[in-house]
């Protein structure tokens, strides 16, 4: 008999591409991980997955077998939302800020999403330029702060969503080009395009240029994720923004990108909620929501247990 521990098993693999990884995420010992995959095909009468295959690869079972765990795994996500909802009610706000100005990208579709499965719950969020989120978090004046940036503050906790590099965009024909990742001088004497936020909020200032006391040429600000890469592509400066977002202006064509160091900077992106609203199912639901979408939909993020 097929149970919800082998679909959720099958899942991770599809999703990590190995067994060690799977086992990770699933808080496993690879080799128990190996026994429950073995009985299971011990029990189907044939082979899941073809072994030693880099990254694995499912057999025509294991791929039916899929279908039936996303089905399934859907519907029991399904039934306990919705027990949820009968225990504790539908009702609460959650008003939202972000400070990853680029988390636009993936924050509208999530919210759309959530809404169609708690449309009781009151939305609303800000951008977060003109005012500081985390301290109005703690106030209660906003219920969730989207943040790779997150500070010591007393009743605010910080969960983690994923992962991703911090990449320097390039314009194609730039000299820096040749390099196969950059160092900090060779921004000194460049133009960086930036938000319009403090440099203290910034991982280009923050993880990689303050370190070595390096000042870029000038500093341009734009509050336009495309007005940023627009401006890198026509010449007029360099910026700094995570993988997920400069993808698909290098798949265009538009620009190039490279590594801010040999091992590049690696950010982690949080969601911050009060102590207090962590619990609340309808808040667990939304972080859920959020780190399986950006997890399926965002090129080069990584998950972060």
């Amino acid at each position: 008999m097929i149970e919800i521990r082998h679909l959720k098993t099958l899942i991770a693999l599809r999703e990590t591409g190995s067994l060690v990884e799977a086992a990770e995420r699933l808080f496993l010992t690879q080799s128990a991980l190996s026994h429950q995959l073995k009985e299971l095909e011990s029990r189907l009468e044939c082979e899941l997955f073809i072994r030693k295959s880099r990254p694995l690869r499912f057999s025509e079972a294991g791929k039916r077998i899929l279908l039936l765990a996303d089905d399934v795994m859907a519907k029991v996500s399904e039934a306990e939302r919705d027990v949820k909802k009968l225990v504790y009610g539908e009702a609460g706000r959650l008003y939202m800020a972000i400070e990853c100005h680029s988390c636009f990208n993936w924050l509208m579709p999530t919210i759309d999403i959530y809404r169609n499965q708690w449309p009781g719950i009151e939305l609303d969020f800000s951008g977060g330029f003109t005012f500081e989120p985390l301290p109005a978090l703690a106030q209660g004046d906003i219920d969730l702060v989207i943040t790779s940036d997150p500070q010591t503050i007393k009743g605010v906790e910080y969960v983690p969503l994923f992962g991703y590099e911090m990449q320097i965009a390039l314009a194609n024909n730039h000299a820096l080009i040749e390099k196969t990742f950059l160092q900090p001088q060779d921004l000194a004497d460049q133009t960086l395009i930036s938000y319009p936020v403090a440099r203290n909020r910034l991982d280009v200032f923050k993880q990689f240029l303050e370190p070595a006391g390096i000042e870029p040429k000038a500093v341009r600000t734009s509050e336009l994720t495309l007005m940023m890469v627009q401006l890198v592509a026509s010449g007029r400066g360099v910026c700094a923004l995570p993988n997920w977002v400069l993808a698909e202006y290098v798949a265009q064509g538009l620009i190039s990108v490279r590594s801010a160091g040999k091992s590049g900077i690696w950010p982690t992106l949080y969601a911050a909620v009060r102590e207090e609203q962590l619990m609340s199912p309808f808040v667990q639901e939304f972080l859920q929501l959020a780190k399986a979408h950006c997890l399926n939909n965002l090129q080069g993020v990584v998950q972060i247990n």
